[in-house]
């Protein structure tokens, strides 16, 4: 908590405003706004209810909290009354974020389907509605899973990290995690201070690896208008090594020649630019799959 009231501390006095999620919807489409900040929460887990919830409802601060259905009311978790609690009020947004919480990504597209499903059913019982906004548990999602829930969500957050802007995909939208391994203040500071590094398109679409797909053809097309690409560093974790990404740019198109297959669990492509003093930043994630 201690650091958690640092962190907070480090927003309000850098001069930026929180977001509230009951306004992103209808905000997120317009463009050049002045950056705010989003928190989410996953898991309701019962030490985010007796730690962190005070401080937040006290000063009002909005946020996100993704529930998955099946653990809540178990042992250090919180219940449904408990929840309902913290809905009730106008800066909290309960989020989606399955029934199970286990690895989707290892289920069949039925298994995952069903999954939704029963939590839909839950939530519409203890709630009377199904959240609209959706986080993939383990951020791991593919192609098909992106899918299904683009038609049935409205928004959509896995775990690489990144800022997001009116360009990103709605339903595979970044965040930077910030937890115990991740939480230190000069990473904090310099994560807050950072913008979206905006891109066109970028491949593949199918971010769930296997042995015919690993590594994967990636590529990222940038626009136009967006100078000193030359400037881009890519970081990556093939073989389960970081090491600078082999990059080439051409025609406003970033490709990385892969060292090797990224290794279970999850691969990682983390790229900044210093664009004219401004730190800019997108990650992307594969869940790799064994077979």
């Amino acid at each position: 908590m201690e650091i958690f009231n640092d962190q907070m501390e480090i927003i309000q006095n850098s001069g930026y405003n929180f977001y509230n999620p009951n306004k992103f919807k209808e905000n997120f489409n317009i463009p050049k706004q002045q950056k705010k900040i989003l928190i989410t929460i996953d898991d309701a887990f019962q030490s985010f209810y007796l730690e962190a919830w005070p401080y937040l409802k006290k000063n009002r601060i909005p946020f996100i909290l993704f529930i998955s259905t099946e653990p809540l009311g178990k042992k250090g978790y919180m219940t449904w009354d408990q929840i309902k609690e913290i809905e009730a009020e106008e800066f909290v947004f309960i989020g989606h974020h399955s029934h199970t919480h286990g690895y989707l990504i290892d289920e069949t597209n039925d298994q995952f389907v069903k999954d939704i499903e029963q939590a839909n059913k839950i939530f519409l019982d203890k709630l009377g509605y199904i959240p609209s906004l959706f986080s993939y548990p383990f951020g791991e999602y593919s192609k098909f899973m992106r899918d299904y829930i683009a038609q049935n969500f409205e928004f959509a957050f896995g775990q690489h990290s990144g800022v997001i802007d009116i360009n990103k995909d709605r339903f595979e939208l970044p965040r930077f995690p910030i937890n115990e391994n991740y939480g230190d203040l000069k990473r904090f500071r310099s994560i807050i201070n950072s913008f979206p590094l905006e891109y066109e398109q970028l491949f593949p679409l199918e971010k769930k690896l296997t042995k015919e797909n690993n590594p994967p053809q990636f590529k990222v097309k940038f626009f136009k208008e967006q100078k000193n690409i030359e400037n881009i560093n890519c970081y990556s974790n093939e073989l389960d090594k970081w090491e600078k990404s082999n990059t080439n740019i051409s025609n406003q198109i970033l490709t990385i020649k892969f060292r090797g297959s990224f290794n279970p669990r999850r691969g990682r492509i983390n790229c900044s630019l210093n664009d004219n003093g401004k730190w800019r930043w997108f990650g992307i994630q594969f869940p790799i799959i064994k077979n």
